[in-house]
């Protein structure tokens, strides 16, 4: 028998050389190295348990001999490894693929029940995972723990329920917790970001079970999710898909996880104290760290080890920015062409008024969506309720008219008109202490030249000024109605007049019984 443990005993001397283990044991240096480095490949260090004898070692190092022996065709157990850590392979395609390979080559293959015995075997035997199910980054999987931690207010001595979060990757086994106060959404989607942070990455699918905060409707013919829940999984480039109703076998591995970690983390930290979530987090974070550590009982690694040898490949890169928690609510916009949100005003374009729009709000921006398709954007207001938000490009023409007015602007218009209107512009500029209230009255002075000349404007402003040292926009609206109205009447007269004198005739004495004299 090939002397397979003296090799790795020597090998495991200080400052053994493989030529001198090849000298030692009257074996080929080649041969040496090759027992060496499939040892250290399989992880079988000394020092080496009694029953790991020659033939157990060969057995370990060396599993397709004994399918050899057997004269049917040698299965590839690491390439089979390898391809089932791909998207939508699985061990029935691999099997018609080894049959091919071996008509191919003139060989008896096995039958499909033996080629997948003979893998759970090699796999349970060398590998940390078992890749049949469970893709490596396909999954993860979401859920709360039905056990709760308590914090201690330190004032009142006051016990604070700690809601648990447990995320866990089927194939690898890795897990994530933390504790929350809430179960809301915001916490929710907070807890799946650190998941994703302390994993370094993020997986194709999550799995969550059908709670009301990232879940709205789930039957077989229907599903609605959160529209938040769902707008963070399309950031980090995820799908949502929830467990079945009912079945938990959809996220065995989540519910098999919050077990352990109810025993092995939370009933852990029973008898321990805390007065802040911070605190409490870090006991979690030091017992999670030992939970993924631990070396599993029936399989050499442990979680974390299995994690960063077969899973983290397969995770998609973490985006280059967090997601950015936003609420999604719905808004109604009102006459003015606004809409409220938080007692705060926006405004989107003036055709959609009385339109029922969608509105993400996040702590920097709200936006507004109707049928899908964004129509406005604004930063978000804080501070003093009521504010507004307005564009100019979604107000009506005439009421950007009025928004782009400067008191620069209305000087040079003022100039333009004559020398009194200048002087009431620069009046009502004065006179206001608030800028906008001059402003509203000198728009609804330029408002006169839609129905006045620019000489009835400056005639009216002339006799406003010669009236009083403080003319209003009322008096000159009304002296140059007045103008108007006088205007209007003496040109009636005239008018009169001249007809009269065109086709009048004076009719004589005889004419009315009179007689010359």
């Amino acid at each position: 028998m090939f002397p397979y443990r003296r090799i790795l005993e020597l090998q495991g001397e200080e400052e053994r050389s493989l030529r001198s283990i090849a000298a030692m044991t009257h074996h080929s240096r080649q041969k040496v190295t090759e027992v060496i480095r499939l040892a250290e490949k399989r992880g079988l260090k000394c020092p080496l348990d009694e029953e790991m004898t020659d033939p157990w070692i060969e057995d370990f190092l060396y599993p397709e001999k004994k399918l050899e022996a057997s004269g049917r065709h040698v299965i590839d157990f690491d390439y089979l490894y390898a391809e089932l850590a791909k998207p939508n392979v699985t061990l029935t395609l691999l099997h018609e693929e080894y049959k091919r390979e071996a008509q191919a080559q003139g060989r008896i293959p096995y039958a499909y029940r033996t080629f997948t015995e003979h893998y759970h075997r090699f796999a349970q035997k060398y590998k940390a995972t078992m890749r049949i199910r469970r893709k490596p980054g396909e999954a993860l999987e979401v859920d709360w723990a039905g056990s709760t931690l308590f914090i201690t207010d330190p004032d009142t001595g006051e016990k604070i329920k700690v809601y648990v979060f447990v995320a866990t990757l089927p194939c690898s086994q890795l897990s994530y917790v933390e504790g929350s106060l809430s179960m809301d959404l915001a916490a929710w989607i907070k807890l799946h970001q650190r998941a994703f942070t302390y994993m370094g990455g993020v997986t194709q699918i999550i799995v969550p079970d059908n709670l009301k905060t990232g879940v709205t409707k789930h039957t077989f013919k229907e599903l609605v999710l959160n529209q938040t829940y769902e707008d963070m999984a399309r950031h980090y480039q995820s799908v949502i898909m929830p467990a079945r109703v009912r079945a938990p076998k959809d996220k065995a591995s989540v519910e098999s996880s919050v077990n352990t970690v109810s025993t092995w983390i939370i009933a852990s930290l029973r008898n321990s104290q805390c007065f802040t979530l911070e605190e409490l987090n870090q006991e979690i974070h030091q017992k999670l760290e030992a939970f993924n550590h631990r070396p599993f009982t029936k399989k050499e690694g442990s979680r974390w080890s299995a994690f960063m040898e077969e899973e983290k490949f397969a995770l998609s890169p973490l985006p280059a920015k967090p997601y950015q928690m936003a609420e999604w609510r719905t808004a109604k916009v009102q006459p003015d062409y606004h809409i409220s949100v938080k007692s705060m005003f926006y405004s989107v374009p003036y055709d959609y008024i009385g339109k029922q729009v969608d509105v993400r709000a996040s702590d920097t921006v709200v936006e507004v969506y109707f049928h899908h398709m964004r129509i406005a954007s604004h930063p978000t207001l804080y501070g003093k309720y009521g504010q507004y938000s307005t564009l100019a490009d979604h107000m009506p023409a005439h009421h950007k008219q009025y928004a782009e007015q400067t008191p620069a602007e209305a000087l040079d218009w003022a100039a333009k008109i004559g020398e009194y209107t200048l002087r009431v512009v620069t009046y009502l500029l004065d006179s206001y202490t608030i800028e906008k209230q001059a402003m509203k009255s000198i728009f609804a002075l330029k408002k006169l030249e839609r129905n006045y000349s620019v000489q009835e404007i400056e005639q009216a402003c002339h006799m406003a000024c010669h009236v009083t040292n403080r003319p209003t926009v009322k008096s000159i609206q009304t002296l140059i109605r007045n103008n108007k109205r006088e205007t209007k009447q003496k040109t009636l007269t005239q008018k009169n007049q001249e007809v009269d004198a065109k086709h009048g005739f004076t009719r004589g004495a005889s004419y009315f019984g009179g007689k010359r004299k």
